[in-house]
């Protein structure tokens, strides 16, 4: 009977430790990873556990909310996350996150200057860069009458009825409102944000869908005729369709940065400071850039990288047009709220 009872035991013990894994319980020999999705070469995951021998989990979000609220519940441990610079910067008021120790990320110096010592995390205590992009207008010449696009403005042409697609973000899209009068994207004026979304209630006729990961398909499909987009999207969709092309609006866009950081929740400090730093490896670097399609902030990466990748102005821009971009700010709780209805709300009118 004991016997018994020693293997149900056993058996069950087993069954939770498999469990724990599945969901993100990681120990010496585990990693586990939190990062949007199709933001990483697979290749690159096999040859990080070979290399060190520990096993990585790998799970993804669709938002930096989805991914703090997961975090702040506690009840999953992450190694590691790959927030936004606004989401960081939320993360570390509210007791998120772990200090990086710099002595081991000696890959560190290979990161250009210019995307260190930020606003959202000064001396980059908390986080370390991983991929950096613009929001702007993916665009079909051809579908669109040989039309040249370089305003926000462009998308309330009456001919562009039924033509353009949104990515589903209340900050990209309330912002291209905002930006579109002249306002910065991160206003917190009420008076402003009501007169940006009676504007963005105006472009209705010619909004063909609001969508997700979606768009990509769409656009290179030539469903549509123009899209809001991050940059490495549009990269990721021009290579699939080579009569589009993509352009940050005159009146000025969002300069975005995706960093890495260690939540609260890990368990395996040592590792993850072990993949930070080999993800910062050159090499390693510039093969993820190439699979994902987004900028890579690791100067000595772009000596590795095709020169009609590394020297296309469209998704590697010069400081003088980046220093010109906004980078969302943490608008706080209330204010954010503020801009999920305001869009939701523009979701829902009719055209």
């Amino acid at each position: 009977m004991f016997a018994i009872v020693f293997i149900a035991s056993f058996a069950i013990l087993f069954f939770i430790a498999r469990l724990n894994a599945s969901e993100g319980y990681s120990g010496d020999n585990t990693l586990t990873i939190y990062n949007w999705g199709e933001y990483i070469d697979p290749e690159l995951i096999d040859r990080f556990e070979k290399e060190t021998g520990i096993k990585v989990i790998y799970q993804t979000f669709d938002s930096n909310e989805a991914m703090m609220t997961k975090i702040s519940q506690g009840g999953t441990t992450f190694d590691i996350a790959v927030p936004s610079e606004y989401a960081i910067s939320k993360m570390k008021e509210e007791g998120l996150l772990i200090p990086i120790d710099h002595s081991k990320i000696p890959n560190l110096k290979y990161i250009n200057p210019r995307f260190l010592n930020l606003s959202f995390d000064p001396g980059n205590k908390y986080s370390i860069p991983y991929f950096w992009g613009t929001v702007g207008i993916l665009y079909n010449p051809e579908a669109l009458g040989g039309k040249k696009i370089d305003s926000w403005n462009d998308l309330w042409d009456k001919d562009m009825k039924n033509q353009i697609l949104l990515v589903d973000g209340a900050r990209e899209v309330i912002g291209m409102g905002l930006n579109s009068l002249g306002y910065s994207l991160n206003d917190t004026n009420k008076d402003h944000l009501l007169e940006a979304k009676k504007k963005l209630d105006k472009l209705t006729p010619n909004v063909k869908a609001i969508v997700g990961d979606e768009i990509k398909m769409l656009m290179a499909n030539e469903e549509a005729g123009a899209a809001l987009v991050w940059s490495g999207d549009a990269a990721d969709i021009m290579w699939e369709n080579e009569k589009l092309d993509y352009v940050v609006p005159k009146e000025g866009s969002n300069l975005w940065f995706d960093n890495m950081v260690i939540p609260k929740t890990a368990k395996n400090i040592e590792g993850a400071h072990k993949f930070i730093n080999f993800m910062l490896d050159p090499k390693v670097a510039a093969q993820n850039a190439e699979y994902v399609g987004y900028s890579t902030p690791n100067e000595k990466a772009l000596e590795y990288l095709p020169k009609e990748i590394s020297e296309d102005e469209r998704f590697y821009p010069p400081p003088e047009l980046t220093d010109k971009l906004e980078v969302y700010e943490n608008l706080g709780k209330r204010m954010l709220s503020y801009y999920n209805d305001l869009f939701l709300e523009f979701k829902m009118h009719p055209k």
